[in-house]
C-alpha cells in the first residue's frame, strides 16, 4: 500500500484530487461510454480514496466517491427514469484475506457464532452496462440504465431488440418485479462489430463494455437493433412480492421466467468453497465468450440481506472479488521529467507499447527519484509492467542484469524553466524552485485556481487555459479577470460563439467577490488544502491579516508563529509554506495584482446558539447521513469547535459505526458519547 500523507493538509489535497479524478472517470464511463482508464486503474483510485478516508475519517468530503454510485445522467435525448429502489454498486476485495474479512464482518454484524451456518452465492462479474427491467403482471413495461443509481435513462424501446430479454415472463410472476442485470456484448460479436466499423470508416470501440453501452444508449432504437447485445440477470429491485427465501431460489426463479443468468452461479457453504469458486472462475476466464472482471459474493439468505442493509453506495451483504493484475515484459525506452502544479518533478517512463490486461500501455509513472534508484532502471532496460489493484501502471521490477553503465541521473534543474530543483529535508520529491515564473507551474496553477474546490469558474477548462496561455492572455490569476477586455479577440477564435464567450465572462465576473478560503486554496500554496484554508480564514477572517501574520512568522516572530500554530491542524510545515510563499517577491506581485481585481469579503462563519456552543466536538467512525466535512461545518455553525482527536479538552464525541481508538479514549476519559441520530437532533433543535 502506498504511504499515507504526513499531514492532514496533504491528505485533504489528495482526497480532493481523487474526488475530482474519480468523478471525471465516472462521467466518462457511465455517461459518455468513453473511459480513459481500465477497471484496474479506476479501482486503484477508489481503493486509495478508501484508504485515506479510513486513515483520516474527519476529512471525508461531501462529494466523496464513497458516497456516490455511477454518474448523473448527462444531457441526453433519452428520457430520465427515477428508480423506485436505488441501484447500488459493490465494494471490492483484492485478496483471499479480504474475502475472509468480509465473511467475518457479516458474522459480526449479524451476531452469528462460528457454528451457525452462513451460506453465500458466487457468480462471475460480467463487464457490462447495468440495466433494470420492470415487469408488471409479467409484461415488460420499462427498462432503464443505472445512471447515478437514483436516476437513469429510459431504454425500453432499445431492449426490445435484445433477444435475451423476454417481453413477457414465462409462468406466473408478481404484480411488480424489477429484474436487474447487465447488458453486454460477447467477445466475438465485439470483434465483428469493430471490423465492420473499421470497414465503414466508423468509430472503433475500446472494449466490449463500451460497445454495449454505446449501442444501448441510442436515441434511434434501430441502431441498437443492429448491434449484437445480450443480457444477464443477477438480482432485482422493486418487487410487490419476493418469491423465494434465498438468493439461490430467486436466481433460479428469474431463470425459470426466461432470463439468462450466470452459468457459473453456485452456492457456497464455507469460505473454502467461496475461494474455490473464485479460483475455478478465474481459471475459466480466458476461454469464456464474454469479458469478466471478478467474482461477486452475496449472502444467500434474504432475511440476512435485509438485516445487513446498505452503506452509502453498496450493500453490506455483497462484495466483488476482483482479478489480479496482469503483467507483461517490455522495454523502457526513455525517462521524461514532467513538472506539476506544485513544482514537483515526476519521472515518466516511456515504454515500447505492450498489451497488459487488454489495454496497450505506453507510459508509466516512476513516482520519484528514490523509486528510480530502487528499481535501478535506465533507458534501454527490459522491465516487467503490471496494472495492479493498488498501483496505477507500474514497473514491477527491472529485468536487465546489472552491467557496467551509469545509473539514471535525476536532474537538479527544472527542465521547463532552468531553475534549481531540490528536495526539502526529509522529503523524496524533487521540486522546481521557480514558482510562478515556471511556465509548467503557471498553467497548472491557473487550472487549480479555477477548479471546482477553488474559485469554481465555469467554462474556463484546461484546454481553454492552455489556449489563452499560449496566446499570452493568461500569465497569472489576475489576468482571468481582465479577459473581458479581450471579448472581441476571443470571438475571433475557432469554436467560440457569442453566447459561450458571454457565459464565460459572466462566470468570471460572478467571482469578483470570492470566498476568501477558496481564494487562498486556489493560490496553490504548498500544504494549504481546502480544509486548512478554511481553518486559517476562520481565525484571521481577512486575507491581508493572514498575509501579515505569515510574513511575521517567516522573520521568526514568535508571537506570530504561535498564533498560527495555535490553530488546530496547523503545524510548522504549513507555517513555513505560507512564509515561503509570501516571502518571494514574484508571489507578492501576483498577490497584489490579484487583489487589485477581486475583493473577497471577510470570512465569517455565522453561528447559532446551541447546547454545544463553546464546546469541542470530535466525530469518529463512519457517518452515514452526512460527510465529515458537513458534520464539521454543522459543529462550527452551532458555535462548537470540531477537533480531530480526543483529549481532556474534548466535551463530546459523536460516534458512528466502526469507531475505534477515539471511542475507547473517550470512554477512558469519561467523555460523553452520542450517535449520529442524537447529533442530528442537536442540529434540529438549534433551528
Amino acid at each position: 500500500m502506498p504511504d499515507l500523507p504526513n499531514t492532514e493538509a496533504e491528505a485533504a489535497n489528495e482526497l480532493m484530487r481523487l474526488a475530482r479524478a474519480i468523478a471525471r472517470h465516472d462521467r466518462l464511463y457511465h455517461a459518455e461510454d468513453s473511459p480513459e482508464v481500465t477497471d484496474q486503474e479506476y479501482d486503484a483510485l477508489v481503493r486509495r480514496n478508501a484508504e485515506l478516508e479510513a486513515a483520516f475519517p474527519h476529512l471525508v468530503r461531501a462529494d466523496s466517491p464513497s458516497r456516490k454510485v455511477g454518474h448523473a445522467v448527462a444531457s441526453s435525448p433519452l428520457a430520465k427514469v427515477t428508480h423506485e429502489v436505488r441501484m447500488m454498486s459493490l465494494d471490492n476485495a483484492f485478496a483471499d484475506e479480504e474475502v475472509a474479512e468480509f465473511v467475518a464482518r457479516v458474522r459480526r454484524f449479524l451476531n452469528l457464532p462460528e457454528a451457525e451456518p452462513l451460506a453465500f452465492t458466487a457468480e462471475d462479474k460480467i463487464d457490462g452496462l447495468s440495466c433494470s427491467l420492470r415487469y408488471e403482471d409479467g409484461v415488460l413495461v420499462r427498462a432503464a440504465t443505472r445512471g447515478d443509481g437514483q436516476v437513469g435513462e429510459d431504454v425500453t424501446a432499445n431492449v426490445a431488440h435484445i433477444a435475451d430479454i423476454p417481453q413477457r415472463l414465462n409462468g406466473e410472476a408478481p404484480a411488480v418485479f424489477e429484474v436487474r442485470g447487465e447488458v453486454y456484448m460477447a467477445k466475438h460479436d465485439f470483434a465483428a462489430l469493430n471490423a465492420a466499423q473499421l470497414e465503414a470508416g466508423g468509430k472503433l470501440f475500446a472494449n466490449p463494455r463500451n460497445a454495449a453501452a454505446g449501442s444501448l444508449r441510442q436515441k434511434d432504437a434501430g441502431v441498437t437493433a443492429k448491434r449484437p447485445l445480450r443480457f444477464w440477470a443477477h438480482g432485482w429491485g422493486a418487487a410487490s412480492e419476493v418469491p423465494g427465501a434465498t438468493q439461490e431460489e430467486l436466481v433460479a426463479r428469474i431463470a425459470a421466467w426466461g432470463l439468462p443468468v450466470s452459468p457459473h452461479f453456485r452456492r457456497c457453504d464455507t469460505l473454502d468453497e467461496m475461494l474455490a469458486a473464485y479460483a475455478a472462475i478465474n481459471a475459466a476466464r480466458p476461454d469464456l465468450p464474454y469479458e469478466i472482471d471478478g467474482v461477486v459474493y452475496k449472502v444467500d439468505r434474504l432475511d440476512y440481506q435485509q438485516r445487513l442493509g446498505f452503506v452509502a453506495k453498496a450493500p453490506r451483504w455483497a462484495i466483488a472479488r476482483k482479478f489480479p493484475a496482469e503483467q507483461a515484459e517490455t522495454t523502457l525506452e526513455a525517462i521524461d521529467i514532467q513538472v506539476g502544479r506544485t513544482g514537483k518533478l515526476t519521472p515518466v517512463g516511456r515504454l515500447a507499447p505492450v498489451l497488459v490486461g487488454g489495454v496497450t500501455v505506453t507510459n508509466v509513472t516512476l513516482h520519484n527519484r528514490d523509486e528510480i534508484a530502487r528499481l535501478g532502471v535506465r533507458p534501454g532496460d527490459r522491465v516487467m509492467v503490471q496494472r495492479a489493484g493498488d498501483v496505477i501502471p507500474q514497473v514491477v521490477r527491472n529485468l536487465t542484469p546489472e552491467v557496467e553503465r551509469s545509473a539514471f541521473l535525476f536532474p537538479d534543474h527544472c527542465p521547463e524553466c532552468g531553475s534549481g530543483a531540490v528536495a526539502e529535508e526529509g522529503e523524496v520529491d524533487v521540486r522546481c524552485t521557480g514558482g510562478l515564473i515556471c511556465p509548467a507551474q503557471r498553467t497548472e496553477r491557473l487550472k487549480h485556481f479555477v477548479s471546482r474546490a477553488a474559485l469554481d469558474i465555469e467554462g474556463l477548462g484546461e484546454k481553454t487555459i492552455d489556449q489563452f496561455f499560449a496566446l499570452g492572455w493568461l500569465e497569472s490569476p489576475a489576468d482571468i479577470f481582465r479577459l473581458r477586455k479581450r471579448r472581441n479577440a476571443i470571438l475571433e477564435l475557432e469554436g467560440w460563439k457569442e453566447k459561450s464567450v458571454d457565459n464565460l465572462l459572466a462566470s468570471i465576473e460572478a467571482k469578483r467577490q470570492p470566498d476568501a478560503a477558496r481564494l487562498l486554496f486556489g493560490l496553490g500554496i504548498r500544504h494549504v488544502g481546502a480544509v486548512t484554508a478554511r481553518d486559517l480564514m476562520k481565525n484571521f477572517h481577512e486575507l491581508p491579516v493572514l498575509k501579515d501574520m505569515a510574513e511575521r512568522a517567516h522573520t521568526e516572530d514568535a508571537e506570530a508563529r504561535a498564533s498560527l500554530t495555535a490553530i488546530d491542524g496547523i503545524g510548522s510545515a504549513v507555517v513555513e509554506a505560507l512564509g515561503d510563499f509570501f516571502h518571494e517577491p514574484h508571489n507578492r506581485d501576483v498577490w497584489d495584482d490579484l487583489l487589485s481585481e477581486v475583493s473577497p469579503p471577510p470570512y465569517i462563519v455565522e453561528t447559532k446558539a446551541s447546547v454545544v456552543s463553546g464546546k469541542t466536538v470530535v466525530f469518529t467512525g463512519k457517518l452515514e447521513t452526512m460527510s465529515r466535512d458537513e458534520a464539521k461545518a454543522q459543529a462550527e455553525r452551532l458555535g462548537a469547535k470540531a477537533a480531530g482527536s480526543v483529549s481532556a479538552k474534548t466535551d463530546l464525541v459523536v460516534a458512528g459505526p466502526g469507531a475505534g481508538s477515539k471511542l475507547k479514549q473517550a470512554a477512558a476519559l469519561g467523555i460523553e458519547v452520542i450517535d449520529e441520530a442524537a447529533w442530528a437532533e442537536i442540529v434540529r433543535a438549534a433551528g
